[in-house]
């Protein structure tokens, strides 16, 4: 039985993807393995969002190669589309695929090595605008407890700051019967959550033959109620309308959490990043939510170090989260990326500068986490138990659908179930619970 192994950097769309590579593999009757030793196949699906990004994805294809020399080498994902001749530089690669044509990367390993059939598939240019939402096999045999569905893909909103829009093209969405249909093939195969997944979620129906939205969509998955429940990746804040809010807000099983990317609290430096709300507008969403869903965990993007970022607007970033009901924070340095406009700007920041404010920014997101954990001291909720024990400690891992991380003792007869925990005690930056009320 040929073998293959994926390297996977990056966000939850590449790890959708990887997913969905490894079960056309799975349904061939490959075999998976954990690195590239002994493999016939490695595939690096890599990620350009900053320059460390790019560095770890071309350290992993050199790794790839130097694990097995011998093995066919695929590299894939965002830096394979921005940066394919760089990539080619490296000794050993034989194939670089662009975004459009990974789904076909199942079907080009399972040409089994015919020398004709090695062909490198290069991206040239950017992604046809034109072009539909490309299906992918459905990974029913995941390994993790909560799978990812990806369900849109690109981004049409061209931020100064981000590569993505160039390394995914424009945006472009899963067909609202075939995302039904997947969920429902999540819980046939006996999964209890899906995670609905995008770059840019919130444009979600938009390019379809007929228009929808993603509010819709929620509406008709909720009716369905195929699942017991559903979680929403990273939705942008200009886009995460009333009736979304509404719909997370009265349903049974969509989950009460929300990452919502902020970048700045400074209107000065959002206008340069282009984005399209204030401040005071993302002020405005946040408390409406809390007061909605007072429970509900609410994450939160920050970009820190935006060129022209002063020590004010930094402040203003600080407070304006601080003052905010937000459960977790993630804090990003900013990294130049060539060909976008930021790359260009006037008056860029220090990299120590950034260094601090990043570390500033992410102590506060401790306190707010640790804050939001400590609410639920003493109180009962249902936990979805995980696939995996915890290697520390040996005991069971759960999450609740409001993204509290809970470690239980329990039978591992409990795993891939929800069950009702009592949340005991917080110690150090861990929840510890007890099964039952």
């Amino acid at each position: 039985m040929p073998k293959f192994c994926i390297t996977t950097l990056g966000c939850k769309v590449n790890q959708a993807e990887s997913e969905a590579i490894a079960q056309e593999l799975l349904d061939s009757e490959w075999s998976p393995a954990a690195n590239c030793d002994k493999v016939d196949v490695c595939i690096v699906n890599t990620c350009t969002v900053t320059q460390k990004a790019s560095m770890q994805s071309r350290q992993a294809i050199r790794r790839a190669i130097r694990s097995n020399p011998k093995a066919r080498i695929i590299v894939t994902g965002c830096y394979a589309q921005t940066a394919p001749r760089e990539i080619k530089d490296i000794e050993g690669v034989d194939h670089i695929v662009g975004q459009d044509k990974k789904h076909a990367i199942g079907r080009m390993i399972r040409s089994n090595g015919d020398p004709d059939s090695d062909i490198e598939i290069f991206p040239q240019g950017g992604i046809d605008s034109g072009s539909h939402f490309q299906m992918m096999p459905l990974a029913a045999s995941a390994p993790r407890t909560r799978p990812f569905l990806k369900i849109q893909d690109g981004c049409n909103a061209f931020c100064t700051y981000c590569i993505v829009p160039y390394a995914r093209g424009r945006s472009r969405s899963m067909p609202a019967d075939d995302v039904l249909q997947s969920i429902d093939r999540f819980a046939e195969a006996g999964f209890q959550e899906v995670v609905l997944t995008g770059i840019h979620l919130g444009a979600y129906g938009r390019d379809l033959d007929t228009a929808t939205s993603l509010a819709d969509l929620m509406k008709r998955i909720e009716n369905r109620r195929s699942i017991a429940r559903v979680r929403i990746s990273s939705i942008e804040p200009f886009e995460l309308t009333e009736k979304v809010i509404e719909q997370v807000a009265v349903s049974e099983i969509f989950c009460k959490h929300f990452h919502i990317p902020l970048q700045s609290g400074d209107d000065g430096i959002l206008k340069k990043m282009g984005r399209p709300y204030s401040h005071q507008d993302f002020m405005a969403l946040i408390d409406h939510i809390h007061e909605l869903m007072p429970d509900a965990a609410i994450g939160v993007d920050t970009l820190i170090g935006f060129p022209g970022e002063t020590e004010a607007a930094f402040e203003n970033t600080y407070e304006l989260i601080a003052g905010l009901p937000v459960g977790y924070l993630h804090v990003f340095p900013f990294s130049e990326r060539p060909g976008t406009p930021a790359a260009k700007l006037p008056n860029k920041l220090d990299s120590r500068v950034i260094k601090a404010r990043a570390e500033r920014m992410r102590d506060l997101g401790h306190q707010k986490r640790m804050a939001f954990y400590r609410r639920f001291e003493g109180v009962s909720l249902p936990v979805l138990i995980e696939g995996k024990r915890d290697t520390a400690t040996g005991l069971l891992k759960g999450l609740s659908s409001n993204y509290l991380p809970v470690l239980v003792e329990g039978t591992d007869d409990l795993q891939n179930k929800i069950v009702e925990v009592k949340i005991e005690k917080l110690e150090g930056d861990r929840l510890y619970g007890q099964l039952g009320n």
